[in-house]
């Protein structure tokens, strides 16, 4: 209970006293029982609207309508900070390609340009009139741009939060998005037609027309050739942005699709929408390739890793969550107090401060808490792979080896995603030899012997 004591305390101020109807929502939604595992990126107080990762994956930004943005540690799901100087709902959130600054919209009128490490604003974009729906940043990091529902897309410099161009357009914009050149800019909202813009001249380029319903969301293909549309009509569609012709029309089930990615690969795409539903399609075919009950309620946004392994999505159940695409199992879950015991916490061994990590996502014994990972009861010496009613993903299932003292080094030395490439187990290396060779060690005296 403490640990929900601590999460309720850290609900903005602004939250408190702005929208007290909605105190009790986030109470209940903080309140620990401890008979049940919950959700990786635990924290907000009202619905998780948008969830963005950083170009190198190792962090995870998570914006909510508690007014906040959360800043977290993608390897342990840990939360790194809270951004909360928006006065109204945070509607998106996009990490910069430098990682380490990111832009927040809101319905407060404004969007803020931050930087990560020091959690601190670096500009404040003022100027729209009505509340600000979506943001894009240019490859080269220099620009911002901003959707609104006043019916006007703002470019923004970076480098010192000045407005550069407003373009007017025919409705409320939900989505923008910097073509690669960085001189065009593609805008869609509650009209149909998505518009693209010289950005020089702030005149109209060329449209995309064939969606029935507004738009809800696009994303740019990884060689800036093809745009992917999302849409209210229940469909996405895939389009060649040199012909400004569409390419292929995607019916996705039952509901309406809030949001859409790319892969990192260009073959395949995620939607998240009003069933919950986490959807991979493979856009050659337009046929689904996996398909995860990701939310009992609406699903908002979803994004791929860099790898293109994990998708993270964000619901109005104000939690987002971490899937291993292919085997659709949830990453992460929070490990289940009193039902095992924690020896690693009283242990005076080197290795075991470390281990700590290890215990979010794997059990000690066969009959302990079901977790993400594997149980580690006689790890050292057992075969890779091996253990009975685990769900191993492809990278797991044909290999040859066994889990010893070299083997396990090598996990953490090189990574899980270097040695077994599309395996489930985030990205979790230790750098410094002594402290993994310390870690391996305490693993062996934990699965082996005791402690």
């Amino acid at each position: 209970m403490r640990n929900c004591i601590e999460k309720i305390g850290r609900v903005p101020k602004i939250f408190l006293m702005r929208k007290p109807q909605r105190l009790i929502a986030a109470i209940a939604a903080l309140t620990c029982i401890a008979s049940t595992a919950t959700a990786d990126l635990i924290g907000h107080g009202g619905m998780v609207r948008s969830v963005d990762i950083s170009p190198d994956g190792r962090q995870v930004l998570t914006g909510s309508f508690d007014y906040s943005a959360r800043l977290w540690n993608f390897g342990d799901q840990s939360e790194i900070g809270v951004l909360d100087l928006h006065k109204g709902p945070v509607t998106s959130v996009s990490f910069a390609p430098v990682g380490n600054r990111a832009l927040t919209t809101s319905d407060d009128f404004t969007a803020i340009y931050w930087d990560l490490d020091t959690l601190e604003p670096l500009h404040r974009l003022s100027g729209h009139k009505h509340k600000v729906m979506t943001s894009a940043i240019s490859a080269s990091g220099n620009l911002a741009a901003t959707g609104a529902w006043d019916k006007t897309v703002k470019v923004w410099s970076l480098e010192d939060g000045s407005e550069m161009r407003t373009i007017t357009t025919n409705s409320p914009v939900n989505a923008v998005v910097f073509l690669s050149d960085g001189k065009r800019l593609l805008s869609g909202g509650h009209h149909p037609i998505i518009e693209l813009w010289n950005l020089e001249t702030g005149n109209i380029a060329g449209k995309l027309e064939g969606h029935l319903m507004g738009i809800t969301a696009m994303s740019l293909s990884p060689d800036g050739k093809q745009l992917l549309s999302a849409s209210i009509d229940k469909s996405i569609r895939l389009w060649d942005l040199k012909e400004m012709v569409e390419l292929r029309k995607i019916d996705v089930r039952d509901g309406q699709v809030y949001d859409v990615e790319i892969s990192p690969d260009g073959n395949r795409a995620l939607t998240a929408g009003k069933d919950g539903y986490v959807v991979e399609w493979d856009l050659a075919t337009g046929k689904p390739v996996h398909e995860i009950a990701a939310h009992d309620r609406i699903a908002w946004s979803a994004t791929y890793t860099p790898d293109g392994r994990f998708a993270v999505s964000s619901s109005s159940d104000e939690q987002a969550r971490i899937w291993h695409i292919e085997t659709g199992d949830r990453i992460g879950l929070t490990k289940v107090a009193g039902n095992e015991p924690e020896p690693w916490l009283e242990s005076d061994h080197p290795g075991a401060k470390l281990y700590t990590k290890c215990a979010k996502c794997h059990s000690l014994s066969e009959d302990g808490p079901a977790r993400s990972g594997p149980h580690f009861d006689g790890l050292f010496n057992r075969i890779a792979g091996s253990v009975k009613g685990y769900r191993y993903s492809s990278a797991l299932t044909d290999v040859d080896f066994r889990w010893d003292e070299t083997n396990l080094f090598r996990l953490f030395d090189e990574g899980p995603d270097k040695m077994l490439p599309g395996t489930k187990m985030p990205v979790q290396r230790v750098t410094d030899a002594k402290q993994l060779s310390e870690l391996v060690d305490y693993l062996r005296v934990l699965t082996s012997n005791g402690d």
